[in-house]
């Protein structure tokens, strides 16, 4: 629900699915399900009809995907592949063409494939020159990847795959599933080129953001600046996501920076690289820098200096 770009990354999430022919979402609940089914009072979102599925304890991701799909009724006999997606991976992945591409080689699950610079964080995927998955090794040591190709968190599954987890159980589709997939020669992966991130993390959240104000169109040197937000005289605002209500006071500096709604930046505060809470206050002439974050209603007292803090802690 945090937003990108003055968006949550949901909806976003959702514009993508729904440009690539998806009309109903499934929304795998298990933390905070309230905030979200307030946020779409009408059961829609981006054009696309939505359904919640709430865990009553956490299933993992294999337990999760199948608990939602049998909560829609999704494995009452229909034949139809089913997307599954991570809700903080933002992309521009041709879900279309993996969907073709899981069909033409009969395929029981594909999932997309991005490329990065470390895979140790990630499960790491090499496939042969037809795309079949021979490994599925989760978070390897560096030294140790196989590959710099690694799940990018979008997979299209066969009905059959997710009947076959155990009802109400925790496991793992990564761990479990997907090897077991690897030996019966039944999955396989697409490469794809696409912008892909993982805004899971405050410092790819951020990004995510500045990727946001530097969109297809172009950007303003402010960023992208609520139609609300207050700047005084002699303030700077550069190349950062400013939501609704905030106040940025006289002198300050406000550089790569995400401030959620109500925000307050007192006289001659200085933040840079950094994410700030809906409704927190930095007071004068504070300095915040490298990844601070501050959550919400939190106070930054006048003069505090912080790199890479957390407030609170």
């Amino acid at each position: 629900m945090l937003p990108v770009g003055g968006h949550p990354m949901l909806t976003r999430k959702l514009a993508h699915l729904a440009e690539h022919g998806v009309t109903e979402a499934v929304l795998s609940l298990g933390y905070r399900p309230d905030a979200f089914m307030a946020a779409f009072p009408s059961g829609e979102a981006a054009g696309v009809r939505l359904l919640y599925a709430v865990e009553p304890s956490p299933l993992d991701t294999a337990g999760a995907i199948r608990f939602a799909a049998a909560e829609a009724g999704f494995l009452d006999g229909s034949s139809e592949p089913i997307i599954a997606v991570n809700g903080d991976v933002l992309t521009t992945l041709d879900l279309t063409a993996q969907v073709a591409f899981h069909r033409s080689v009969g395929a029981r699950a594909t999932i997309a494939l991005t490329r990065v610079d470390d895979p140790s964080a990630f499960g790491v995927v090499p496939c042969d020159a037809d795309g079949r998955v021979i490994a599925f090794v989760e978070k390897p040591k560096r030294e140790d990847a196989p590959t710099d190709w690694i799940n990018a968190g979008t997979y299209v599954l066969d009905p059959s795959v997710i009947s076959a987890i155990a009802a109400e159980t925790r496991i793992s589709i990564e761990r479990i599933v997907f090897p077991e997939l690897v030996l019966e020669g039944t999955l396989y992966a697409i490469h794809a080129d696409d912008p892909w991130i993982d805004a899971g993390i405050p410092s790819t959240y951020l990004q995510a953001n500045l990727d946001a104000i530097d969109g297809p169109n172009g950007s303003s040197p402010a960023g992208i600046v609520h139609p609300s937000v207050r700047v005084l005289p002699g303030a700077t605002v550069e190349r950062s996501v400013v939501g609704a209500g905030c106040v940025i006071g006289q002198g300050a500096v406000v550089r790569r920076c995400v401030l959620l709604d109500g925000v307050i930046v007192e006289t001659g505060a200085i933040i840079e690289d950094s994410l700030i809470g809906e409704g927190a206050r930095i007071r004068e002439g504070a300095v915040l820098r490298a990844l601070s974050v501050v959550g919400d209603g939190a106070v930054v007292l006048a003069g505090d200096e912080l790199v890479g803090a957390k407030i609170p802690s």
